[in-house]
Formats: C-alpha cells, sequence, structure tokens
C-alpha cells in the first residue's frame, strides 16, 4: 500500500492521545481528516475529542496489532509503544511512520547514542554502564551525566553525577554515561521527510529549561545565533533524519558549546515541545508537518512568520487535585498571546497543563511578555 495523492478518507491511526495528540487532532480538523486514537488513560486529552477512541494499553502486543488492523496509516505521538506489533502490522501492509525500526532504536538511549558514533553524527563522548557497580569504575570520567537506557522522559532517568559522592544517585541498570558538556546554549531543530524523500527543517529555536526539574520553561523562536551556526544546526538534524531513513517528524535538541560546535543530545521520532510556537510562529505548524509527512504529501514552508516564545505552563509545586487557573485574565490582554490549555482535569507539581505562544516583533518586548507569562499564570488546585 502506498500513498501517491490527497485522500481524506484515509484511516489515520495515532497511538497516544495526550497534548500531542490533541495538536494533531486540530491541524487534521483543517485536512478533513479523521484520526482513530489510543490511550491507556479514559481521561486523556484526547479521550473527548476523537469520535473513534479506544482506551488500550500501548506497550501490549495484541492490542496495539488488533489497533492498528483497523488503520490504513498507523503514526505516534509517544515513543512508548509496542514495536514488534507495528514491524508485524508493516509486514502486513499496513504504513507505520515513524518506522518501527527507528522508533526501537530511539526508545534506547544506549542504541541510540550509538548511532550518532557509528554514522559520525557529532555528539557528547558517553561510555555504557549495566550497574551501580559498574558505574563506580568511571569516576575518572566525572563530571558527567548519567541516563537509563529505557523509560527515562521528561526529566526522568537523567542524573548529573558531580563528583566521586554523587554516584550512588546514579541507575542500577543498563544506562550510559555522558560527559558533561560546557554549553553557552541548548537548541532544537525540527525536521521532516515524507516517504518522496523530501526533507524541510525548521529554523533552531533557543531552549531554556527549569533550573531544577529538567523540564523546558520557555524556548524562544528563532535562536539567535550566528548565520553558520544555523546552518549547520539545520544541516545536521537533515542529515540524521536521512541517516535514520525515517519517514514523519523529528526533533533533534542540541547543545552549542562554549567553542561553537554543535552536539546532539537526544532526539524524539514526533512533534516535540521545542515546535509547539509553530502553531503562530511559523507558516507551517509541527502538527502540519507531520500530517503531511507521514501522508506523504508535499512539506510545508518552515519559515518564521515573527519572533515568538513559547511559556510551558506546569502544575504549581505544592498542589495536586482538580486544576485551577489564576492570572488568566491577564495574560489574555497581552497582546500577541495565545494560550493552549490541554484539557487536563488534574494539575501536579510540574505536570504540564498547557503552554502560551507569545509572538512580538520585538525581541526586547517578547522577553518581558515572557516574564510576565511565567509570573500571572499559575496553576493551583
Amino acid at each position: 500500500m502506498s500513498l501517491s495523492q490527497f485522500d481524506s478518507q484515509k484511516r489515520i491511526g495515532v497511538l497516544g492521545g495526550g497534548q500531542l495528540g490533541r495538536m494533531l487532532h486540530q491541524s487534521a480538523i483543517n485536512l478533513n481528516l479523521n484520526l482513530q486514537m489510543m490511550d491507556p488513560d479514559e481521561n486523556a486529552p484526547c479521550a473527548s475529542l476523537i469520535e473513534d477512541f479506544t482506551v488500550g494499553d500501548l506497550e501490549d502486543f495484541d492490542t496495539v496489532y488488533a489497533f492498528g488492523k483497523e488503520c490504513d496509516v498507523v503514526t505516534i505521538e509517544i515513543e512508548k509503544v509496542n514495536t514488534d506489533a507495528l514491524k508485524k502490522l508493516q509486514s502486513e501492509g499496513v504504513l507505520v511512520y515513524p518506522e518501527p525500526e527507528v522508533i526501537a532504536l530511539i526508545q534506547d538511549k544506549r542504541i541510540q547514542k550509538q548511532f550518532y558514533k557509528d554514522n559520525n553524527i557529532p555528539t557528547a563522548d558517553f561510555v555504557l554502564t549495566e550497574s551501580a557497580e559498574d558505574l563506580k569504575q568511571h569516576e575518572d570520567k566525572l563530571p558527567a551525566v548519567h541516563k537509563m537506557g529505557k523509560g527515562g522522559y521528561d526529566g526522568r532517568g537523567v542524573q548529573v553525577i558531580k563528583s566521586a559522592n554523587d554516584i550512588e544517585k546514579g541507575f542500577n541498570g543498563p544506562a550510559l554515561l555522558e560527559s558533561f558538556v560546557p554549553f553557552k546554549k541548548e537548541l532544537a531543530v525540527i525536521v521532516a521527510r515524507n516517504q518522496a524523500g523530501e526533507v524541510e527543517s525548521f529554523p533552531p529555536v533557543e531552549m531554556v529549561f527549569h533550573p531544577e526539574h529538567n523540564l523546558v520553561e520557555y524556548l524562544l523562536s528563532p535562536a539567535l545565533l550566528a548565520p553558520e551556526i544555523n546552518e549547520e544546526a539545520e544541516k545536521i538534524a537533515k542529515e540524521l533524519i536521512v541517516k535514520l531513513n525515517m519517514t514523519g517528524l523529528l526533533a533533534v535538541e542540541m547543545f552549542l558549546t562554549k567553542d561553537n560546535e554543535i552536539l546532539v543530545n537526544e532526539i524524539a521520532p514526533r512533534p516535540h515541545n521545542s515546535g509547539h510556537q509553530s502553531i503562530e510562529g511559523n507558516f507551517t505548524s509541527q502538527y502540519d508537518q507531520m500530517l503531511r509527512a507521514v501522508l506523504n504529501l508535499p512539506l510545508g514552508d518552515t519559515n518564521v512568520k515573527i519572533c515568538s516564545a513559547m511559556v510551558n505552563v506546569l502544575g504549581e509545586d505544592g498542589f495536586t487535585g482538580e486544576a485551577k487557573y489564576e492570572g488568566m485574565n491577564e495574560v489574555l490582554k497581552i497582546p500577541g498571546a495565545h494560550v493552549h490549555l490541554y484539557g487536563k482535569k488534574i494539575t501536579k507539581p510540574f505536570r504540564k497543563m498547557g503552554h502560551v505562544t507569545i509572538t512580538d516583533p520585538s525581541l526586547a518586548s517578547l522577553r518581558k511578555k515572557i516574564e510576565t507569562v511565567k509570573n500571572t499564570l499559575k496553576v493551583k488546585a
């Protein structure tokens, strides 16, 4: 089976029904596309929006296989899925994008890092560790970052180990120890590739992380970079998706070192937090581009329309329960502020509850608005 022209009747299955699926659904509506979704949470953000919504375990072979059998195309909004079921579906003619082999590679940070090394993709030096005892043999490589091979997400499964005194904080299982990179900026590039081999990347964005919880606090688009660095970041992202032989949307997180070297940190084969601002800030959003890529349609114009920022709306520390939004009226008065809430009823400390995109032609004005949104919009219970 192949897709060669636009067909709004294609049965498109999405594994995952969280906020990324919610925004993907909004793009699908514009093309009169109907998505089928499956998520383990009956109260997932997409549950009340998608007519064909299934509650199911994304890691169970039979559940994923049965869901995919009813689809022409299967894609993902989270990579924690059963890739064996996806491989079987692919062998039986269902189009699976991104390809199961790519998802499996990215699911394991150890294999992912080895792929960079084998394919000359610039990345930080690393060693593989098998246990807590094994980790103790590498004190000479500190300071470093210890990362679980599988299961880490949104800052979980990542531990900074500054000295031998911190080794006990490491993980007792398959992991990797990565040299600590003295970077000056953290960047991200979203890149897409369709089955026709067309590749387009979005201009790099600059990410600013929460100092304690390893979550993106806000980002600036486009990143403030010298032209040659901007060009190199996009080149690496395009090279990476081609070497992966991947169809779909790929988020590439990068470090810009103090020596102006670009190193790939991690990748995600789906829409990403670092691309949310593209809904208002770019001619094509990352969600539009993902649909174009997996349906083998012409890829869209990724250029920036206007300078923008994305501020994550996180649950306040110390509050768990039914979400209440303080400061919403004040934020809605800000020129260029676009509020996106994710439909999550329950807030928890630092849970992603939404984001605010801010557009402004003036960078100085944009920065002031970022601070206003950060200090004004609070999610409590």
